[in-house]
């Protein structure tokens, strides 16, 4: 818990928590058979590509993501409401979505990950959101490891990640920046706004980070010191992440 965290491409070696991550959010359970089976083609409206803070609609209007993407993203959403609320009222308008619509998609998915009948995790990531938009075998130490990346609409510029360890074991599950997209500009507390960086961007812009275990699964946070603004002195300060994307920076 006390290494530094570099860049997210490193893997879970130098990933926030130094831990497998868990198989999806905990919360609400229910109906696990029925809803598990339900889950791999839940009923949710299209969704509209958008910059990085969703509400913004982009000029052309992407393809339309599987029915599983759709559903999957009402899940990333509903783990960021305890912190971003009104973020993700904007996000669930541009999906023409409701919050009821997202606390079923999370209930449909808490079936799928609790079901007795559970598949691996790399296996129901792949039956909701389909193949992978890119994959490339990554050294972690003696091991080769592979990253899965897959495309998350409400966020262009961002993909969701696996990395598996051989054998297809799932050490960590989160959003990254997409290849080749700019990343944000990093220098001060300032430019950490929520949902515009990822947690090893920050790592990477305020190093030596520590991470430190979130208060759920698919939370994390971590401790870096950062000047308030230009010319200040850095101060220490503990970001929260959720499914690897900022909420929120509380102070320390």
């Amino acid at each position: 818990m006390s290494r530094s965290v570099s860049s997210g491409g490193e893997g879970p070696g130098t990933a926030p928590g130094d831990r497998p991550a868990s198989q999806g959010p905990r919360g609400a359970t229910g109906g696990a058979g029925q809803a598990a089976a339900e889950a791999e083609t839940p009923g949710t409206g299209p969704a509209r590509g958008t910059g990085t803070t969703p509400g913004t609609s982009g000029t052309a209007a992407p393809e339309a993501p599987p029915a599983g993407a759709r559903m999957f993203q009402l899940v990333l959403l509903r783990r960021m409401a305890d912190h971003q609320a009104g973020l993700v009222e904007d996000a669930l308008r541009e999906l023409g979505e409701s919050r009821s619509a997202m606390r079923e998609a999370n209930r449909r998915w808490q079936a799928m990950v609790h079901s007795p009948r559970a598949r691996g995790a790399l296996t129901r990531y792949r039956s909701v959101l389909g193949p992978p938009q890119s994959r490339d075998a990554r050294r972690i130490g003696d091991l080769t490891c592979e990253a899965l990346r897959w495309p998350v609409p409400l966020w262009p510029d961002l993909r969701f990640e696996v990395l598996t360890a051989p054998g297809g074991q799932v050490w960590n599950e989160w959003l990254v920046r997409a290849p080749g997209a700019p990343g944000p500009a990093l220098r001060t507390l300032a430019d950490l706004r929520p949902w515009s960086c990822t947690v090893d961007e920050v790592a990477r812009a305020f190093p030596p980070a520590t991470p430190m275990e979130g208060s759920a699964p698919t939370r994390w946070r971590l401790a870096f010191a950062a000047p308030a603004g230009a010319g200040g002195q850095p101060r220490r300060v503990v970001a929260e992440f959720t499914w690897g994307l900022l909420q929120r920076l509380p102070e320390s």
